[in-house]
């Protein structure tokens, strides 16, 4: 998805608009415009407005009352942070594709380019708040907040699930009646225990018969692939095996093999920074009800960043996912928690943000785990 064709001159005006926008946060008048370019470039103020009238009719601007100036779209800001990156960046660049909301990871993006990493200070103080961070945990805890804390929006960080988990050993204990203990534990050494409410009563035999079967078919298979085998072959064995794997199935249903593939955890910090006067208080409730939901963020997050490319993903107009995000833009990108693990740092801050800044700052943070976790 490319932004509008615009002229050498369009886009110099749309960039000047944009600026004063992000600095103000206020409508832009014509005038002021008028005073950037009237020097330096020699247009006057006529042309200005004229200019500004086309960006209008390409759905680049629009003005919130008959009187005011203009203010960017979701449109314009795509367009800004597209074409008014640096190309050609080297060593270090950053690389950046802008989408709208709904395009998803595959949509054709032009790629832009960033030179270089934030700031010194702001690389200082990345650092000194990351001091003493040696696990996937503290991690993502301390990115939420320090994205927060640098952006004035809502820091976000993801902790996505081993990239796989292999099955080496399931074993179950009977509790109580209708309760069993499941101990899962995979390739990689990690053990997980779970505490299973069941729909029935299994016996103690049935259970040694159930792991028996789990351990001597599915060792070293993809855990999350068993539950799909294990129905499948329901279908085809059930008349054989129906009560074994009756059994077998319920276990799994009811969680015995949950542990070892457990939802995304999911850190954020900086809710009230989105929130600008005390008029807000029910977009706020708003927001609260489409962001909070962390099921629905998650959801957003895996939309739109692809683990297997490292570049920052810019998505705008993201009040189609809800209103109460109007003016809303996220900033996202892949980091590499350990060998097996993928997660997510991000940032959700108004449109009127210091997108290079921010973009850096974010592939930075991004970048942190393959230097401070062992």
């Amino acid at each position: 998805m490319g932004g509008a064709r615009l002229s050498a001159r369009e886009e110099l005006v749309l960039g000047a608009i944009i600026d004063l926008y992000i600095k103000t946060g206020e409508p832009v008048a014509s005038q002021a415009v008028a005073r950037i370019f009237e020097q330096r470039e020699g247009m006057s103020s006529a042309t200005i407005r004229n200019v500004m009238a086309a960006l209008g009719e390409a759905g680049l601007l629009e003005q919130p009352h008959s009187s005011a100036g203009r203010t960017p779209t979701a449109a314009a800001f795509r367009t800004y942070v597209e074409r008014f990156t640096e190309p050609g960046a080297g060593a270090g660049g950053v690389r950046v594709r802008v989408v709208r909301f709904g395009a998803g990871v595959a949509e054709a993006a032009r790629e832009s380019e960033w030179r270089g990493e934030p700031g010194l200070a702001w690389r200082e103080q990345i650092d000194e708040n990351f001091t003493g961070v040696t696990s996937t945990t503290d991690f993502l805890e301390r990115t939420s907040h320090v994205l927060a804390l640098l952006s004035s929006g809502m820091g976000v960080a993801l902790g996505g699930n081993p990239v796989r988990q292999i099955l080496e050993h399931v074993h179950f204990s009977r509790l109580t009646a209708g309760r069993v203990l499941a101990v899962v534990v995979t390739s990689g050494g990690s053990v997980q225990d779970r505490v299973l409410a069941l729909d029935r009563d299994i016996a103690a035999v049935e259970l040694e018969t159930a792991a028996r079967y789990l351990n001597e078919n599915f060792r070293g298979w993809q855990v999350e692939k068993i539950r799909v085998e294990i129905a499948r072959r329901m279908d085809e064995e059930r008349a054989a095996y129906d009560q074994m794997l009756t059994s077998v199935e319920e276990l799994c249903r009811k969680g015995a093999l949950a542990g070892a593939v457990a939802g995304p955890t999911i850190y954020m910090e900086g809710m009230a920074n989105l929130i600008g006067t005390e008029q807000d208080r029910e977009r706020l409730k708003e927001m609260l009800s489409a962001l909070e939901t962390k099921q629905r963020l998650v959801e957003l997050l895996t939309a739109y960043v692809d683990s297997r490319e490292q570049e920052v993903r810019v998505v705008v107009g993201l009040d189609e996912a809800s209103p109460a995000m109007q003016d809303l833009v996220l900033i996202a990108a892949p980091a590499r928690l350990g060998a097996e693990n993928e997660g997510t740092v991000a940032l959700i801050a108004p449109t009127r943000i210091q997108y290079q800044q921010m973009i850096q700052a974010v592939r930075y943070v991004a970048g942190l785990p393959e230097r401070i976790i062992p």
